[in-house]
């Protein structure tokens, strides 16, 4: 059989590939008289060249030194940041002592155990006169039915506030979500959450105190979830420090009565023996989906040391109980009249459209003008553990 490897005493493979060069050639001429794709091409040109990154790279090497000093002065800034923070915790600390009396004294309106003075009880609305003209007819409405009888009904007077941290777990999304039905008849039992802060000296934290009166579902008087929070640049990224920040919590052991266990369900499971083909019927305790749950938390990777990192999912809830954690600490506990009230729904659901809707009405003007947007970093800290044994 003849050898077609060479032709003219070339080899075929240098055919094929000078061939294809030129196919090559031709193709990129076509490509390049294309006005479209040289636009395009343009396009990502400029983009590449522009970047930070690129554009520090063709920077000249003594700029280079004076912007890895100015990089120095900025780790150092955050250390300088970082004990602000530890200051206000410290100031936080102080004012929180100040709050106590007056939320001891609103514990006790709730619960009954107090009754408000009428110069306690005395509040004026911003629509006080419609309500008082309203009312005024309503009262003339009323004496002229109550004339025709003889008796009238009495008004209930029930003691304090009754069910009143369980409505404001119903008012507020992030809690009511977390709430199955089998956990409201414990909630109504709930009659304080307080927030207590770290002592001087020790590592930045605070615990949540959930205060039940006594029920037919735990001994615990109190329940305890504890944050700890740091307050320092990362060593690998100092960069991204903004402010404290929740790294870490712990829950409290539940002692719940016979049966009563919520976080619990019984299932019964079938199983089969191998070698007889019998079948028996068992019954196994799981995780049952329960807000009581929160005071079991997850270990975030500081905790655990073992430097494994937490799935997706993991990280996820992780994060939500520490954001449920803040709103607890800076929102419900501070203003919870007005949770139970709705009104701090109303002003914060207020907020968000009025926002959007300067958003849209910057973006429309014509003129253009430039507003600073300020944001706020919430970030805060901490407590001791109250009545509950930690886990």
């Amino acid at each position: 059989m003849a050898d077609n490897s060479f032709s003219d005493g070339v080899p075929s493979d240098a055919v094929e590939a000078a061939k294809n060069a030129s196919n090559t050639e031709q193709l990129t001429d076509q490509v390049m008289q294309n006005p479209q794709v040289l636009a395009a091409l343009q396009e990502r040109l400029d983009n590449v060249s522009h970047t930070p990154s690129s554009y520090i790279e063709t920077l000249p090497k003594a700029v280079k030194r004076r912007i890895n000093a100015l990089k120095q002065l900025q780790v150092r800034c955050a250390h300088i940041e970082a004990k602000f923070y530890e200051e206000v915790h410290d100031l936080e600390r102080k004012y929180a002592a100040l709050y106590q009396p007056l939320f001891d004294k609103r514990r006790e309106f709730i619960t009954g155990d107090v009754e408000p003075t009428d110069a306690e009880s005395e509040w004026h609305s911003e629509n006080e006169e419609e309500e008082k003209l309203a009312g005024d007819m309503k009262n003339k409405v009323v004496i002229a039915e109550n004339e025709k009888e003889t008796a009238t009904a009495e008004e209930p007077n029930p003691k304090g506030i009754p069910e009143f941290w369980f409505t404001i777990f119903r008012n507020v999304d992030m809690l009511s979500e977390l709430v199955q039905e089998y956990d409201e008849p414990i909630l109504k039992h709930l009659q304080d959450i307080k927030v207590k802060f770290s002592d001087p000296g020790q590592p930045m934290s605070f615990v949540l105190e959930f205060h039940f009166e006594p029920n037919d579902y735990f001994t615990n008087s109190v329940l305890t979830k504890t944050y700890k929070m740091k307050s320092e640049p990362d060593k690998a990224d100092p960069f991204s420090f903004e402010g404290p920040e929740i790294v870490d919590c712990d829950g409290c052991t539940i002692d719940w009565k016979k049966g009563k266990n919520v976080t619990v369900k019984t299932i019964k499971k079938k199983q089969k023996h191998k070698g007889r083909g019998t079948v028996r019927t068992i019954t196994k305790q799981v995780p049952n989906e329960s807000f009581f749950n929160f005071f079991s938390p997850l270990k975030g990777r500081s905790a655990s040391g073992d430097g494994e990192s937490l799935d997706e999912d993991s990280e996820f809830t992780l994060a939500s109980d520490f954001e449920i954690g803040h709103f607890f600490r800076e929102r419900i506990v501070p203003r919870a009249v007005l949770y139970f009230t709705g009104e701090a729904i109303e002003d914060d659901d207020n907020f968000e459209e009025g926002e959007e809707g300067e958003e849209e009405e910057l973006e429309g003007d014509e003129e253009g003008e430039d507003e600073d947007d300020a944001e706020i970093n919430p970030k805060k800290e901490p407590s001791q553990p109250a009545e509950c044994k930690q886990q």
